[in-house]
């Protein structure tokens, strides 16, 4: 289907003819004449001919011009965007104790957040037709990505968090608490709070406690995940000590209260199966109902009467060189 964006462009077309019609002022004023120069059509305009094939470009330029300006495009079929899912905001620690490499993943052992981000970035492209959105926190916690179909950027933005960019410590109560506020915008929503850390509530303005008061009040169903990896394995470094994490720091009784009193579950995500379990939990909830959205891929066109206006405008220049003729004198050309 093609479309103009602004059709009121084109009541300019005939702008250029009533400023010759009605600009007396312009006609009136004398010209002097060269008899050595009529036949340069280069500073003369006598040739009548002539000047109707250049009036004739002129003309065309603008209504290309006009054409370019109006905002041509061509629009696609109608495509009818997800009107079912959920919303899922994904609580992620960023805290020191997150570069432990006590995880096993892929047959070697890796950093805490490494591998959440290995088995998130999975979990983000399974959930088609929902909107995510992520909170990082330590110190304090803040909106990295708001609510969003567009799940490459909540990819992208996870896969650039780095351990310690808000601090070193853990503010679990902060980022129970931003997500509270944040799905307070949200009428129709199911409200799913998927919350990973490796410790316990160590700073942050808003006890856990407090948080949980309000996220209970606003219909909050909250996922908690212990990332933390098991104390028995038997992986030695240097001298022969262990250098594995036991998780002794990971509150796990704040976890699991925190999901049970909001009807969500804990999970102990020790290695990439644990973790991958919310998938499957989150699989059966019910998809929330909205609005449904299309949308119209568009193609833009204005670019081919602009090119055309271009080439138009060249031939007009370059079109009186061809036809210069040298000015003569007494039969003689100069």
């Amino acid at each position: 289907m093609f479309e103009v964006s602004w059709p009121w462009v084109f009541l300019a077309l005939p702008l250029p003819y009533l400023l010759k019609r009605f600009n007396k002022r312009a006609a009136n004023i004398p010209t002097l004449k060269i008899p050595s120069f009529e036949h340069n059509p280069l500073l003369t305009g006598h040739n009548e001919q002539k000047a109707q094939k250049v009036s004739l470009i002129h003309w065309l330029f603008w209504i290309c011009l006009c054409c370019a300006l109006s905002n041509p495009k061509w629009l696609g079929e109608p495509i009818s965007l997800p009107n079912e899912g959920r919303d899922i905001m994904l609580a992620v620690d960023l805290s020191g104790s997150m570069k432990e490499q006590d995880m096993e993943y892929q047959g070697q052992y890796v950093d805490r957040l490494t591998m959440v981000k290995a088995v998130l970035k999975n979990f983000i492209e399974q959930r088609q037709g929902d909107r995510l959105g992520l909170i990082l926190f330590a110190d304090t916690a803040f909106l990295q990505t708001p609510l969003t179909r567009d799940l490459s950027t909540v990819s992208q933005m996870l896969a650039e968090s780095q351990i310690g960019l808000v601090g070193r410590a853990t503010a679990i109560g902060d980022a129970l608490g931003l997500s509270v506020k944040r799905f307070s915008q949200k009428k129709d929503s199911n409200r799913i709070l998927v919350l990973l850390t490796d410790g316990q509530n160590t700073a942050g303005n808003l006890s856990p406690e407090e948080a949980l008061l309000l996220a209970r009040e606003e219909g909050i169903k909250v996922y908690t995940v212990g990332v933390a990896g098991d104390g028995g394995n038997n992986r030695f470094g240097l001298f022969g000590m262990n250098t594995l994490s036991s998780g002794s720091g990971l509150d796990e009784k704040l976890l699991t209260d925190i999901a049970e009193q909001t009807g969500g579950l804990y999970f102990r995500a020790k290695d990439v199966a644990g973790l991958q379990r919310i998938y499957q939990e989150l699989d059966t909830l019910e998809p929330i109902a909205s609005d449904v959205q299309t949308f119209r891929p568009q193609t833009a066109l204005f670019y081919y009467p602009l090119l055309i206006a271009l080439f138009l405008l060249l031939i007009a220049g370059i079109k009186p060189w061809f036809n210069y003729k040298k000015p003569t004198i007494n039969g003689e050309r100069t």
